[in-house]
């Protein structure tokens, strides 16, 4: 797990807890130290990082994750009595000029003068007292050398986190993390109440933005480029920072002693937007650090979302699994009924935090640790829209119908990541928006514009997901599919810049016209002999019945010229592969005829017949949208804006690929055990609920006996000649398999009923 920017492994969390075991008496200052030598956890300068250390071993102890040993007993409570200084307090009254040089001189060890002079003004004379500085830190005192001294200053580390100043300084999560250290928060300002001299406060505040940014890189390794401090508006008005050229940029919510205090800002850099506000370079896809134990299928999928509050993933894990046992129902049903929940789920999809890719950002990560394990995968890509005509109140919505009937909602475009067999892995990239209602004529005008404003770049940016999983994969070999909609020049050029990238298989548009040396594609193909045949189940599809059929088969490389709007790209050498239905098994005379083209070389005839499979596999994504749309409702989801239903999208689209998954897991590996898809607790509640008995047996089931008993939950009669339980019946048996594993729990885990001997 990820605790204050890093990672504790299972290895390092037994070697804390042995160490706090074997030595009671061990202080967490001196565990800290060696566990960040264990970690080589060290400030830029080369000094351990004791005291972020001693904070994550603090909140390791709140989790429950090791146990640490008391704190009143390692950490005993300092005292805060006045000592005597044994120095004169300057009494002054007079102009600056006549105090001569005034000094800012920082206290360099605890152990001197300065540290004590400077630790009893403040308790003395600062309304605050003088606090507790932990962490990095910096103290100077003001002199004079004719006067004695004047006041002091101490700084510490950057508040960790302030809307209004985050805002000011444009801040996001990422660059707020990385660049931190390099804010420095003024907590004490004390000049002495004898000391009455005008200007003198501000020009102590000039003297120390001077050197403050020398001595602190000095003694941490970092230079600070922006200086902070609050100012209470009850007690002062802060003019003295103002005469510093301080600029005041909002106040603070006042969480802890409920007063809202002027923040102040002073540049200690000319670049310091530019070095605050630049976010450090991200992790690679596929890098992220898996869960070494997932406690449920949530963490597995979401533990990698980028949430830098833990309490958004524990919402996260909850909603999912909420979602999951209650594919069907709306959100305040998912949520049990219970109040709290739901109201945490509503405003958990509100959060501007929380959107669709962020959170399919996880589910990415473990899809691609599902795809290193296969040696092809096809990733087919396709646009579905979400009709929300129903829902007319929520706002941000676009026109996905015709003019004539007027619908609203979004369209999603995504791409699925499936083995050769037709398992999904899961999802590889997702884009969701709404339409302008307002762009009328796009019709008209889509030949002037370039294809980055156009809709058809939805089938590029998917493909270069496709690309940077590829480069993820170096093992496996990705497959892009698309329908006839995707059929853009810019699509195969982009497909053909790099040798090692995905490989491309499109359907084409007859209407593109496109032409091989002059002939069209479709006559070129024809003209040619039938290489072979090929026997092909042809998937249920609207109102086009499943059937078996032949097709001949045709293949040949071409090269296309681009279009006259790209006439200064070169042309694109392909592979066409071209089926044609059989006369004696076409119905309804509409005949299967695919154009196939693909830049995966196809050189023999099982080549041929596997791009034919691979497209084949295509129809998978439409069985996802179906499951996606008739199974999770997500029609149904009642949200005020459009960027709520897509945060909600996001978790919907993980349950349905699970609900899928598990559909085509148990007929691709049917004898595998049903412990790679359930838990313990689910299992045993299914086999009892399916058997009527209170006991489970030893051994668990495979999965597609598993998969069986839910179906049958589901309303399948599971008779002779039925197929495979689908993905309808499966959802419905997942919801009454939920029931029964939360009955199960209840039955198993608590004490035992007391019998009744007495009769009635």
């Amino acid at each position: 797990m990820v605790v204050c920017g890093r990672e504790f492994g299972s290895d390092v969390i037994g070697r804390i807890q042995a160490a706090v075991d074997s030595e009671p008496l061990l202080t967490r200052r001196q565990l800290s130290r060696q566990v960040c030598e264990w970690l080589e956890w060290r400030s830029p300068n080369g000094r351990l990082q004791a005291m972020s250390c001693r904070k994550a071993l603090g909140e390791l102890n709140r989790r429950g994750v090791v146990k640490l040993p008391d704190r009143s007993q390692a950490c005993p409570k300092r005292t805060t009595t006045r000592v005597d200084l044994g120095i004169k307090i300057a009494e002054v009254c007079s102009p600056l000029e006549e105090l001569g040089e005034v000094q800012v001189l920082p206290v360099t060890s605890r152990h001197s003068k300065e540290s004590k002079v400077a630790r009893g003004l403040l308790q003395q004379y600062h309304y605050l007292g003088a606090g507790w500085q932990r962490g990095a830190q910096m103290r100077y005192v003001v002199r004079s050398a004719q006067r004695g001294y004047l006041g002091v200053l101490t700084f510490s580390s950057g508040t960790w986190a302030l809307r209004e100043r985050d805002a000011y300084i444009g801040w996001s999560e990422e660059a707020r993390r990385a660049h931190l250290q390099r804010v420095v928060s003024n907590d004490r300002f004390l000049i002495l109440p004898t000391v009455q001299v005008k200007n003198l406060a501000s020009h102590v505040l000039g003297l120390v933005a001077k050197r403050l940014p020398d001595d602190w890189e000095q003694r941490y390794g970092v230079r600070p480029v922006l200086a902070e401090t609050f100012v209470d508006p009850s007690r002062f008005e802060g003019t003295c920072y103002t005469a510093a050229n301080w600029v005041k940029v909002g106040q603070t919510a006042g969480r802890r002693d409920g007063i809202r205090k002027n923040i102040l800002l002073h540049p200690l850099s000319p670049q310091w937007r530019e070095s605050l506000c630049q976010s450090p370079p991200r992790a690679r896809l596929g890098e992220a650090v898996r869960l070494e134990s997932p406690a449920s299928w949530a963490h597995e999928e979401f533990s990698r979302v980028r949430f830098y509050d833990g309490r958004l993933k524990e919402r996260l894990y909850t909603i999912a699994q909420d979602f999951y046992g209650c594919t069907e129902g709306s959100i305040p049903e998912a949520c049990g009924g219970d109040k709290a929940r739901t109201i945490g789920a509503y405003r958990f999809f509100q959060n501007p935090k929380v959107t669709m890719d962020v959170l399919l950002e996880g589910h990415v990560e473990a899809t691609i640790d599902r795809v290193r394990q296969q040696a092809i995968v096809l990733a087919p890509q396709d646009t579905t829209t979400l009709n929300y005509t129903t829902h007319p109140m929520t706002r941000g919505l676009g026109p996905v119908g015709t003019k004539r009937d007027k619908s609203i909602g979004l369209l999603l475009h995504d791409t699925i990541a499936f083995t050769e067999q037709g398992t999904p892995l899961g999802v590889l990239d997702a884009q969701c928006w709404a339409r302008d209602p307002n762009d009328k004529g796009k019709r008209e005008r889509r030949k002037q514009l370039p294809i980055e404003q156009k809709e058809s770049y939805k089938w590029l940016r998917s493909f270069r997901k496709v690309a940077e999983v590829q480069k993820a994969c170096p093992q496996t070999k990705l497959i892009s599919i698309g329908d006839r909609e995707s059929d853009v020049y810019e699509l195969f050029l982009e497909a053909t810049r790099d040798a090692n990238g995905p490989g491309l298989l499109v359907r084409m548009n007859r209407s593109a016209r496109r032409k091989v040396g002059g002939i069209p594609l479709w006559d070129f193909m024809t003209a040619r002999p039938v290489d072979g045949t090929l026997s092909l189940h042809i998937p249920h599809s609207g109102k086009r019945k499943a059937r078996d059929t032949t097709l001949d088969v045709r293949f040949a490389e071409v090269e296309f010229k681009p279009p006259k709007r790209l006439k200064n790209y070169g042309p694109i050498r392909a592979w066409a592969v071209y089926v044609r239905e059989q006369s004696e098994h076409v119905v309804d005379d509409e005949p299967i005829e695919w154009m196939l083209l693909t830049t995966v070389q196809v050189t023999c005839f099982e080549h041929a017949q596997q791009r034919v499979q691979w497209y084949v596999r295509r129809w998978g994504i439409e069985v996802y949208h179906r499951t996606l749309k008739s199974g999770c409702r997500i029609q149904d989801r009642q949200l005020g804006e459009a960027t709520d239903l897509q945060a909600c999208l996001g978790v919907d689209m993980v349950v349905a690929w699970r609900v899928f998954h598990l559909t085509m897991l148990a007929r691709e590996t049917p004898d595998a055990s049903c412990t790679v898809y359930f838990t313990d607790e689910e299992w045993k509640a299914l086999c009892c609920y399916t058997t009527k008995k209170p006991i489970p047996p030893q051994q668990p089931p495979t999965i597609g006996a598993a998969v069986d008993m839910v179906g049958a939950m589901g309303g399948h009669l599971r008779r002779k000649n039925d197929p495979p339980p689908g993905t309808q019946a499966l959802w419905r048996g997942l919801q009454r398999l939920d029931t029964a594993k939360e009955m199960y729990v209840i039955f198993t885990s608590g004490p035992a009923p007391p019998l009744n001997l007495g009769g009635p």
